[in-house]
């Protein structure tokens, strides 16, 4: 599994804390050979058994093609290249209908064959309240374009849990994202990050963010729309029509072994997670070798959170047999079957409470 983070936007979104830079040729050159050479540095880390690649960010799509072609190539080089089991590109509605089907059919040529669209809302005021690129229209073309290109794999990013989302834009939100016939839908919370333009807003007054039963009623709404519609609900934030899972994603929530190449980025071969610096001119990594608990806590808070769950022998072994038959007596807050624990779609909401009851 190989990641790279690409740190660049031509613009700031509200809520987003990730660590970017605003877009700029010259740095595009310098950032692409600091990750050409990460490669070669970095060669015997690689691991062929899952073979993906995800570029991710920021906004992969503000990279030029040639820095995309060199980055493919580099890997190549070290005996890493295409064809990949899955190779995602994230890309902003705004660049892909800007850049045209001409630029899509190249992503395709170079093996890319999954697209993420960032399209957060179809609604235009909630757009521009996020400081997004596009509008609603420009969302839906470079869905249709990327169609048009050939991608049969594309995944649509969308947001809940907004104080100023109103329940019936967002059921109609869902209602298009469906229509459109996204093989994939991510759909995440709304969370007040560090010292995001959010953050700032909320200190000064200026939003207040939703309440949990808010949240939940919007969760609820998703869930049972993506359900009807034939979505399987296999992690907690995402949904798949069959065979579309995402498997790079899904290889993090397995803990398989990753590479992330570029600033900010994570890597991890267990029993060592390592990370490079947010800073672009030039960035430095570090590492922690985690614990046997710290490996413990891991492997359940992450195998909880799909619906395929956990081992029923693992979460014994790192739990109190108490404490699992409590949750599973209490309403079902976990179920246990074919040998394996899982939290029940109608509990995901209060995960992450349930997990730490666990751990």
């Amino acid at each position: 599994m190989i990641y790279v983070h690409v740190p660049f936007c031509r613009s700031f979104c509200t809520y987003c804390d990730f660590y970017s830079e605003i877009a700029d040729d010259a740095m595009f050159a310098r950032y692409t050979d600091a990750i050409c050479e990460e490669i070669k540095r970095r060669r015997d880390e690689f691991d062929s058994r899952l073979h993906t690649l995800y570029f991710g960010g920021g906004t992969p799509s503000v990279l030029p093609l040639s820095s995309l072609t060199r980055i493919v190539l580099a890997l190549q080089d070290i005996g890493f290249g295409a064809p990949f089991d899955e190779f995602t590109l994230e890309a902003n509605p705004e660049d892909i209908v800007q850049k045209g089907l001409p630029y899509l059919q190249s992503l395709r040529s170079i093996g890319v064959d999954r697209l993420s669209l960032g399209i957060q809302s179809f609604d235009d005021n909630l757009l521009k309240w996020m400081n997004r690129r596009h509008n609603a229209e420009r969302a839906e073309k470079a869905f249709t374009l990327a169609r048009e290109a050939g991608f049969g794999n594309i995944s649509i990013d969308l947001i809940f849990g907004l104080s100023n989302l109103e329940d019936d834009i967002w059921a109609a939100t869902i209602d298009k994202a469906i229509s459109l016939g996204a093989e994939h839908i991510s759909c995440y919370q709304l969370s007040v990050e560090g010292d995001s333009t959010l953050a700032h807003m909320v200190n000064q007054g200026r939003y207040t963010p939703a309440d949990d039963e808010k949240c939940a009623a919007q969760y609820k709404v998703l869930c049972e729309k993506l359900g009807a519609a034939g979505y399987r609900h296999y992690e907690i934030s995402n949904f798949a029509k069959p065979g579309f899972e995402a498997r790079h994603n899904s290889g993090y929530w397995a803990r398989m072994p990753y590479v992330g190449l570029g600033p900010s980025a994570h890597s991890f071969r267990d029993p060592m997670r390592s990370w490079n610096t947010p800073e672009l001119s030039s960035y430095t990594r570090s590492s922690e070798i985690l614990s046997a608990e710290d490996r413990q806590v891991e492997t359940v808070m992450l195998s909880l959170r799909t619906s395929r769950g956990i081992d029923g022998n693992y979460l014994r072994s790192a739990s109190e047999q108490e404490d699992i038959d409590r949750m599973v007596r209490e309403g079902g807050l976990v179920l246990m079957e074919g040998g394996r624990y899982r939290i029940p779609e109608d509990h995901f909401f209060t995960s992450d409470a349930i997990i730490r009851e666990l751990i």
